[in-house]
């Protein structure tokens, strides 16, 4: 934008500097033209006015040579011609004479006003001695042309310096504003850019820039406030109702549990069901509680090994999936991948998806776990060959208690996403090929030079099921 805005005012400057310094130095050099033309017309008429005197009354040519030694004095060259063309008087410079003289003092003899030439660098200017219709005589006078040149000069030497000044300060007047108008534009873009990466203390800058842009920084402070409190108080709420429900639903299943052990038959299987709803509640407070955590989450990335990380965690489950007669694997042939990515969140990630594959893929099923890497992005998935969703399911699957089966909560999905879109990634559902439900989770790669492990993968208990 300072370019732009730098670029746009210097060339409507230089166009508003060429519209009014060229036509005024145009208009200088027409009018010192006309005023040295002028001044050597003078010139010429006073000598003319001496060679009337001689050639008309016949007096003595004392006042014609006093008037050429003048000219020549001047540095100036003139010739006297009579009513025959012919030449009677002169300067010692010759440069009066010649053929273009000759013209112009036959044009003067007919009683024409010629048009000066130029010669060797001299402009000749040609009056009559007398009368213009009869006139006695002609004089030619030659004058050089270097000082005219020395003025027209110096008048565009002036404006090229006036518009070069005025085009200098326009440059440094035009960055100045630039910058005065762009530079809280772009700390108010970049505040947006991490609000909106979940940095919601994040304020934007009120005290430069012009009025409308700090009232616009003042409106986006008011905004981000009331956006964090609402975030905050959203989670603080999420998370202490979590809290507060654990202590009771502790307590009914310790009541149950006492109830159950002396009830009979037909009571106790009851009490067994109410026994498993509370577990489900229990699981749902749990993951809410998780929600809450993913949501506040606002990680500072660090190199993470994920073909560790997988390798671990298919360490972890494969006892819970040997339990339920499912195979659990891991496919990624040994490769090393470093990703970018908050502390523990790939572990809870993988946990999340592993645990909802599981509950997914009846006895004998099996999951497996694995990676590449393409560019600048690190592709994780999980894949089982289990029910898999339909596409209403995948569409909503990702939202809070958007897939609901049975004995889950609907979170877990909704935390993985959370978890993925915080690290700068994304995560998807894809179909099996041959039946099942692929998860594929992309993650920006580490960078090569800092590949060294900045903190390792750690071991993180297998979580519940969600």
């Amino acid at each position: 934008m300072t370019r732009r805005i730098a670029w746009t005012l210097v060339v409507l400057t230089s166009v508003l500097l060429a519209l009014a310094v060229v036509p005024l130095a145009a208009s200088l050099t027409a009018r010192e033209r006309v005023s040295y033309r002028d001044s050597q017309r003078a010139a010429t008429r006073v000598v003319a006015a001496a060679a009337e005197e001689h050639l008309s009354d016949h007096r003595p040519p004392t006042a014609l040579r006093k008037e050429l030694a003048a000219t020549t004095a001047r540095g100036d060259c003139a010739a006297v011609y009579d009513a025959s063309a012919r030449l009677v008087a002169g300067t010692p410079c010759r440069a009066a004479t010649g053929t273009e003289a000759e013209e112009l003092v036959e044009d003067v003899l007919r009683g024409r006003e010629p048009e000066p030439p130029e010669n060797e660098g001299r402009l000749l200017a040609a009056e009559p001695a007398g009368e213009v219709r009869k006139p006695a005589g002609a004089v030619v006078l030659a004058r050089s042309a270097a000082p005219l040149d020395a003025r027209i000069a110096a008048v565009w030497g002036w404006a090229a310096v006036i518009g070069a000044a005025g085009l200098a300060a326009s440059v440094l007047l035009s960055v100045r504003l630039a910058r005065w108008v762009s530079r809280p534009l772009s700390t108010l873009d970049a505040s947006t850019r991490r609000l909106g990466e979940g940095t919601l203390a994040e304020r934007a800058d009120v005290g430069s820039g012009p009025p409308e842009v700090r009232r616009l920084a003042a409106t986006f402070n008011t905004m981000a406030a009331r956006t964090e409190a609402l975030v905050h108080g959203h989670r603080a709420v999420i998370a202490d109702v979590s809290h507060q429900l654990r202590t009771p639903l502790s307590a009914l299943r310790l009541r149950l549990d006492v109830l159950a052990a002396d009830a009979d038959d037909a009571t106790a299987a009851q009490l067994a069901a109410a026994q498993e709803e509370i577990s489900r509640l229990s699981r749902l407070v749990d993951g809410l509680l998780a929600v809450a955590h993913a949501e506040q989450a606002t990680p500072s990335a660090t190199a993470v090994r994920a073909d560790e990380v997988v390798a671990e965690r298919v360490a972890a489950w494969t006892p819970v999936a040997e339990e339920r007669g499912v195979r659990l694997s891991a496919d990624s042939g040994g490769a090393a991948l470093t990703v970018a990515s908050g502390a523990g969140h790939l572990e809870q990630i993988l946990d999340n998806l592993i645990a909802n594959a599981v509950d997914a893929v009846p006895p004998g099923g099996h999951i497996s776990l694995g990676h590449r890497a393409t560019g600048t992005t690190a592709t994780l998935y999980v894949r089982d060959d289990g029910p898999g969703m339909t596409a209403e399911v995948k569409a909503a699957a990702f939202r809070r208690f958007g897939s609901r089966k049975a004995g889950g909560t609907g979170l877990g999905l909704a935390i993985v996403h959370r978890l993925a879109t915080v690290n700068g990634g994304g995560v998807r559902l894809e179909d099996t090929p041959g039946g099942g439900l692929t998860v594929v989770l992309d993650l920006p790669r580490w960078p090569e030079r800092g590949r060294e492990r900045a903190g390792g993968p750690r071991s993180s208990p297998v979580p519940k099921k969600s």
